[in-house]
């Protein structure tokens, strides 16, 4: 490893960049170059942005301190001489650089949620040792910060952050059981970690939660049958067209911020139409009774909810796509309707139809998109016309 420097002319003046660097030997006997650290620019043109940045804490007088930063070869400049420091860069060494900017506001922000209080009754010491609480903390601070797998986590994550150190813990933290290990435990208190964020979430930013976003995924396991009894990996719809795999269904509700109130694994069978009636319960039993507006698709809800969402006390109001059938009945009274402007680029038309209003929309934004899916799925066939 060794210290490149990297001159550039530009207005008639220098300017000198500098990185850490190292030699890799490739095929053929040819060495390249490999950057590990960039330390950006040094020299006088960039002290009052050295001088705007750069402070340091005295410990003995209990203040900050501004510095400005030199290379050794060259003297300091005479409006810096009593805050200049120079420093000798061939000398310079990098051992184990870590991320910990990004880890301290972690930190902070996991301190000012309440979640320590929350988890830290939840997540006590075990006795094989392992500290639960810490390892959750390490798994939070990496989808926060730098989001990615737990095997990424394992390997280059935890060693390049400074995670461990503000913890106190070794690489044993975060060996690849044990955070999997630690997600199992995360699913005992599902019910408990959703009415606290409620709460945080109520209180830091007077949420209401009246209007409700309900949808269903799925996702696939490329392994093969049989499962023991009571697996939820079954062969069912896939919306990732991968009909020869097994997958579980995934249901969420969300708030329009993207806040997530619920959610649920089931069997990779289950049809959308027959999660409804559970999802209402769970929400009025946590949250209880309110006024809510939930927004779906058309093939989620049935006739017989709907009918039971309008009849509940107080009445569950929704937003959802009526059928194609449907659709071609109003036809005639639609085309009948004038239309509004809702905004610049929208219209529409309002159909009162007994407790139900049906709005038929007309975006130029939609139509434009539309227009550019069907342009390149023609595209896409007159290619492959072409080809045969």
């Amino acid at each position: 490893m060794y210290l490149k420097c990297h001159a550039r002319r530009k207005d008639a003046k220098e300017h000198r960049y500098w990185s850490l660097a190292e030699k890799r030997r490739c095929a053929g006997g040819r060495v390249v170059d490999r950057h590990i650290l960039y330390l950006g620019e040094i020299n006088d043109s960039q002290v009052e942005s050295w001088t705007r940045t750069i402070e340091a804490f005295d410990g003995t007088q209990g203040r900050q301190e501004r510095l400005a930063l030199y290379p050794s070869d060259r003297p300091v400049p005479g409006h810096a001489v009593e805050y200049g420091v120079q420093v000798r860069l061939k000398e310079f060494v990098v051992r184990r650089a870590r991320q910990g900017g990004g880890c301290w506001v972690f930190e902070r922000l996991w301190g000012q949620l309440g979640l320590d209080e929350f988890w830290r009754e939840r997540l006590g010491p075990r006795r094989e040792g392992t500290n639960w609480y810490h390892v959750l903390m390490t798994l939070c601070a990496d989808r926060f910060w730098d989001p990615g797998s737990e095997w990424r986590l394992h390997r280059p994550w935890y060693e390049q952050s400074a995670m461990g150190d503000l913890l106190g813990e070794d690489f044993g933290l975060v060996a690849k059981d044990n955070l999997y290990r630690c997600l199992d435990l995360l699913a005992r208190p599902q019910e408990a970690l959703f009415g606290f964020l409620t709460g945080r979430w109520r209180d830091l930013f007077e949420a209401s939660f009246d209007i409700l976003l309900y949808d269903l995924t799925s996702t696939y396991f490329e392994s093969e049958p049989p499962f023991p009894e009571g697996d939820k990996r079954r062969f069912g719809y896939s919306r990732d067209k991968r009909f020869d795999c097994v997958q579980v269904v995934i249901a969420l509700v969300v708030t329009p911020e993207g806040f997530p109130l619920a959610y649920e694994v089931m069997p990779g069978h289950t049809a959308d139409k027959t999660t409804l009636p559970g999802f209402l319960d769970k929400i009025q039993t946590q949250y209880g009774k309110a006024r809510r507006i939930w927004v779906m698709d058309r093939g989620i809800p049935t006739e017989e909810v709907l009918e039971q969402m309008r009849s509940s006390d107080p009445p569950v109001q929704y937003v959802v796509g009526p059928s194609k059938g449907r659709l071609n009945r109003l036809e005639k009274q639609l085309l009948e309707r004038p239309w509004q402007s809702a905004r610049e680029s929208v219209r529409v038309k309002l159909l009162p139809r007994g407790h139900e209003l049906y709005v038929l929309v007309h975006s130029r934004d939609r139509v434009s998109k539309e227009r550019a899916m069907r342009r390149r799925k023609l595209k896409a066939l007159w290619k492959r016309l072409h080809q045969l």
